[in-house]
């Protein structure tokens, strides 16, 4: 019985000992693992069992409503606003008067507003084709290049009270629609822009 005692002692103390806990808590952290490879949609492993995301098609493209995402994407609408009034009071300010009896809306030719805006931004191009999206302008082409048209008129659609009043609208609508967040809050509210 003796030897039979000894065989068990020696087994009691392989099965106890610190290596072969080690050896449990690796494979227990491996399993762990492979459990998350087969939920991973990017894993190499065999037998993926991702789950498929969930979401509306309001909600497609679009970022968590109270994420720090969300309140930069609206953060960059309402300077955007900004810019495209600004990019109108420039035509409005250096332009010519479209009929000699209404000076209030204007025109000015690309070469010329390129020129003036280059000092101010670098996306003139790019805030044209914004502000003609939204109707406060008209241009002839899809896009203007630097030189080649330089002779093309750019038509203000709207006087520059109702752009403001039009920019003014689409920035309290931004900001309605701002959630809740007070991880953003942390950064500080967001600037009331004076329109004067």
């Amino acid at each position: 019985m003796t030897d039979v005692d000894h065989e068990l002692g020696s087994i009691r103390h392989l099965v106890e000992s610190p290596l072969s806990s080690k050896v449990a808590m690796f494979n227990n952290v491996a399993n762990k693992h492979k459990e998350a490879q087969l939920l991973n949609p990017f894993s190499d492993v065999d037998g993926r069992r991702s789950p498929r995301p969930q979401f509306s098609k309001d909600e497609y493209g679009k970022p968590v409503a109270g994420s720090l995402t969300e309140f930069r994407g609206q953060k960059a609408n309402l300077h955007v606003y900004r810019e495209m009034m600004e990019l109108c009071e420039v035509i409005y300010n250096s332009g010519a008067p479209i009929s000699p009896e209404d000076d209030k809306l204007r025109y000015i030719f690309f070469g010329e507003l390129f020129n003036i805006y280059v000092h101010i931004s670098d996306k003139v191009v790019g805030l044209l084709l914004r502000a003609r999206k939204h109707k406060l302008i008209d241009f002839e082409g899809e896009v203007l290049f630097q030189r080649r048209d330089d002779d093309v008129p750019i038509f203000m659609l709207q006087t520059m009270a109702q752009i403001r009043e039009y920019v003014r609208a689409k920035e309290d609508e931004v900001r309605r629609s701002i959630s809740p967040n007070p991880q953003a809050m942390i950064h500080g509210p967001m600037p009331e822009v004076s329109m004067n």
